[in-house]
């Protein structure tokens, strides 16, 4: 196997602008096992959650000593909340779970789990609803890379 390719794969992965939706193609295109891809690119983009939550839970105490912080997070988090927080109600971790399973640019483990912090959810719930969405993003991500890889030679000839 190339380690180039396993790097690479592991990088898209892990960035917050390409995720699976970068990781996946990359390493089927450059004829990683669609099987070692799959488990390595959901492996990697499920450490976002809890990386994520420990980041902020220990940035955010340490910055909400400042005034300036403490004013803008409380607005902006009160503002957020007011406007999801039926939704939230309704849907809950299942919603989490379908946020982050869509694969499209601004979903993803990232953005749910910058969200479910915002929001106040529980974080081993949001871990485990933010890894089910990954799981079936990894499976609609690779499903479509892999067939399209398959069928662009017919359409170029």
């Amino acid at each position: 196997m190339n380690t180039h390719v396993l790097v690479m794969t592991v990088v898209f992965t892990f960035l917050p602008i390409s995720e699976l939706r970068g990781g996946i193609p990359y390493a089927l295109a450059n004829h990683m096992n669609i099987f070692l891809t799959y488990g390595l690119t959901v492996a990697v983009n499920s450490l976002v959650a809890p990386l994520l939550f420990v980041f902020f839970n220990t940035f955010h105490k340490l910055l909400y000593k400042l005034d300036f912080y403490k004013r803008f997070f409380d607005a902006v988090v009160r503002r957020s909340r007011q406007k999801v927080h039926k939704k939230v109600e309704k849907y809950g971790y299942w919603g989490l779970a379908l946020f982050v399973a869509v694969p499209l640019p601004v979903t993803g483990a990232y953005t749910g789990t910058i969200g479910a912090w915002i929001l106040g959810m529980d974080a081993k719930k949001s871990f485990a609803a933010i890894t089910v969405g990954v799981l079936i993003s990894g499976l609609v991500v690779s499903t479509i890379s892999y067939f399209g890889i398959k069928t662009l030679p017919f359409f170029l000839g």
